[in-house]
């Protein structure tokens, strides 16, 4: 049975590019002498396994790194694994953390975040959105929010950790005050609080991905790579996205992406909240597709 994230939230506390893509529409952003200096590291997000890590977390994370992935980010663990029992799978696993996603860190949950960055050995800390804040709907509301994600950081901040905001659709969505979320939270938050831009919502949202994170710049640090339809689905809201493919395999220009970033992106992240096909063969493919095309950068497998 298909689990989704309300339900397992529930459970859990470049080099240059050949000729032949050169030519290519969604290539359009390279030359075949573009390079890139130092090309982002490629980490993946386990909510994209999150059924398979239930039945088998061992066989998972292996699975993980024998695709290459230099890292991964967390979400939420079954039940039954705690964060200090996820902590030595991952490193048995050999797989370090790069950044994980928490809840906000205010009122009794900021044991929470000091206790995963302890055992994930992390300092990237990043708030994972979900779902959408009816606060978002007002210029007063989100104002409200940022007060809360300042308080967030500070308290982050005070811990040796550093925090981050990761989007869905609504930010880029919604206009408040005739201005759109994200712009507001880009003016107002702490310079220190940094933004995880997930490419896929920014562009179901109705907005240029590439352009957004070149508005973003060095306030944008890691990006979600992930691939689809790109088109809004009215049942977004009940976490029923439309099934997501390999990166490179629907409708993301990510070449033009890591154009716009400009060597800013520190890791790539992919993620498949949803898909139709084997998601450790999707997997694969976003890997391959991102190492071998230079736009990141992978390990050998041991």
């Amino acid at each position: 049975m298909q689990m989704n994230r309300k339900r397992f939230l529930q459970l859990g506390g470049m080099g240059a590019l050949g000729a032949s893509f050169s030519r290519s529409p969604l290539f359009s952003g390279f030359s075949d002498n573009s390079l890139i200096e130092e090309p982002a590291k490629i980490a993946v997000q386990l909510y994209s396994v999150r059924k398979e890590i239930e039945k088998d977390i061992k066989g998972t994370l292996k699975r993980i790194a024998d695709i290459g992935f230099e890292a991964v980010e967390t979400a939420f663990w079954p039940a039954n694994i705690s964060v200090k029992q996820a902590g030595k799978y991952l490193k048995e696993a050999g797989l370090p953390v790069c950044s994980a996603h928490i809840e906000l860190p205010i009122g009794d949950k900021k044991a929470a975040l000091l206790e995963t960055a302890k055992e994930f050995e992390c300092k990237k800390m990043i708030w994972h959105g979900w779902p959408e804040d009816i606060r978002y709907g007002t210029l007063d509301g989100t104002k409200q929010l940022v007060a809360i994600y300042n308080e967030a950081n500070n308290f982050a901040k005070a811990n040796g950790l550093q925090f981050g905001i990761h989007n869905h659709w609504w930010e880029f969505r919604n206009k408040v005050g005739k201005r759109f979320v994200y712009e507001v939270l880009l003016q107002s938050l702490h310079p220190d609080i940094f933004f995880e831009i997930d490419t896929y919502w920014v562009k179901v949202a109705g907005q240029d991905p590439a352009n957004i994170v070149k508005k973003f710049g060095k306030r944008a640090p890691l990006l979600h790579m992930k691939d689809g339809t790109g088109a809004w689905n009215d049942s977004l809201a009940d976490d029923n996205p439309d099934p997501m493919v390999a990166v490179g395999k629907g409708t993301q220009n990510f070449p033009a992406i890591v154009k716009a970033a400009d060597g800013n992106t520190e890791w790539m992240i992919v993620e498949m909240d949803k898909t139709a096909t084997d998601v450790f063969e999707a997997l694969k493919e976003s890997y391959d597709y991102l190492v071998k095309n230079g736009m990141a950068t992978g390990r050998k497998p041991a």
